[in-house]
């Protein structure tokens, strides 16, 4: 295999997936993962973080090729999700004197997922670690997005190895580097990693991003997508946004039909939007689209507006599961609307109101709520609440 180097010493090794459909068994990932590892070949070794653990092999050979036969000394421990950890044992196995490195949360992990951990080297803010003309300095970033997850920075050449943080879908088919890659490609699936993996914790993001700004950072090699070392400010800058819960003027338009009844005053409220001038508008069947591209837009844009048939008194259960996710979230700061429609007895509106009611959204006008199939009145206040989405967001 080709050898890719960060630094004269310093390598990447990384593996792409191109067979799991699911990230965490929830999130589909159709253009795949990669798995980022990092060597750091000095007087003494140490690895950053490992790979998932159907890697293993090639992972043990790939360091023995660039060792050849030296020990490692270390292993530091960014973050202990298993698809970074799960080569942990057989490291410990393949090189029984290895010390991990890990702060005060870390070992616990350990335990849990492995074994009890015999030779460690408790880190914290701001310890430092010398392999020789390396040395490492560390940063916890506690839930961004685990509790024990830390940052290493490589300080002679300024090399951030930041864990989970700034990573992404996707795999790295060919290029390694962001000046290696056409950044269009993965721009989605960056954003989509950030909302769904990482997007609860926004605060804690924000947090993270304040307390590492003071380090000189060259170069970010995240465990995920692409390693950053031409236009750090990339991803830097959309991270921020994310984070602060900043939007674009659009609105996402959602509903939960059975009979097409609902879908209806979905296509009337979207096109009553294009009307009054609102260019980025996306709408979804939550039956057909999978959660995780609607919850991305969601943080996108600043509108979300909402529908859902009555399904045995409730919320129909596709869009159920999503506003469940969306609350799960704590999704700030956004326009709502909600409507819906009923055959014998209402559900779905009354419980999207429920939302309305908890997430401190700023609800745009009252409900719609229609029996049977769209008539002229309902047609009516659909356009209007169209038009009081559009309203609010022409006018920030």
């Amino acid at each position: 295999m080709h050898q890719v180097k960060l630094a004269d010493n310093i390598y990447y090794l990384g593996y792409n997936d191109r067979r799991t459909n699911l990230f965490e068994n929830i999130w589909p990932i159709p253009h795949g993962v990669s798995y980022n590892s990092y060597l750091i070949d000095d007087e003494k070794v140490a690895l950053v973080d490992t790979v998932e653990r159907a890697y293993i092999d090639d992972y043990l050979e790939d360091i023995d090729a660039i060792l050849g036969g030296r020990p490692v000394d270390y292993l530091v421990i960014n973050h202990m999700e298993p698809d970074h950890s799960g080569a942990l044992r057989a490291i410990v196995m393949k090189y029984p004197n290895i010390t991990l490195v890990g702060n005060k949360k870390t070992f616990g992990f350990v335990e849990s997922f492995y074994m009890k951990p015999v030779n460690t080297l408790e880190v914290h803010d701001d310890s430092t670690l010398e392999l020789g003309k390396t040395k490492l300095q560390f940063q916890t970033i506690p839930m961004v997005h685990w509790p024990e997850t830390m940052v290493s920075y490589e300080e002679t050449n300024k090399i951030l190895f930041s864990g989970d943080a700034f990573g992404s879908f996707g795999t790295l088919d060919g290029g390694v580097f962001d000046d290696e890659i056409n950044l269009e490609f993965y721009k989605d699936d960056i954003m989509r990693y950030f909302t769904n993996i990482v997007g609860k914790y926004c605060p804690h993001t924000q947090r993270a991003i304040k307390k590492l700004s003071p380090l000189d950072i060259k170069m970010i090699a995240a465990t995920h997508g692409p390693i950053w070392r031409t236009n750090l400010d990339w991803v830097l800058s959309r991270y921020n946004k994310w984070s602060t819960y900043t939007t674009e003027p659009g609105v996402v338009v959602v509903y939960g039909s059975m009979y097409g009844n609902t879908q209806k005053m979905a296509e009337v409220i979207a096109r009553q939007l294009s009307v009054r001038g609102i260019r980025d508008i996306r709408v979804y069947d939550a039956s057909k689209t999978h959660k995780s591209y609607i919850i991305n837009d969601i943080f996108r844009y600043k509108g979300f507006i909402v529908g859902s048939c009555a399904y045995n008194n409730a919320m129909f259960p596709n869009v159920e599961n999503l506003i469940t996710t969306v609350e799960h979230m704590g999704v700030r700061d956004h326009l709502l609307g909600v409507f819906g429609s009923f055959a014998w007895n209402g559900g779905g509106v009354k419980n999207l109101m429920k939302f309305a009611d908890s997430c401190g959204w700023d609800l745009v006008a009252d409900p719609v709520e229609e029996k049977g199939a769209l008539k002229a009145e309902k047609y009516q206040q659909c356009i209007d609440l169209a038009n009081a989405m559009a309203d609010r967001i022409l006018a920030e």
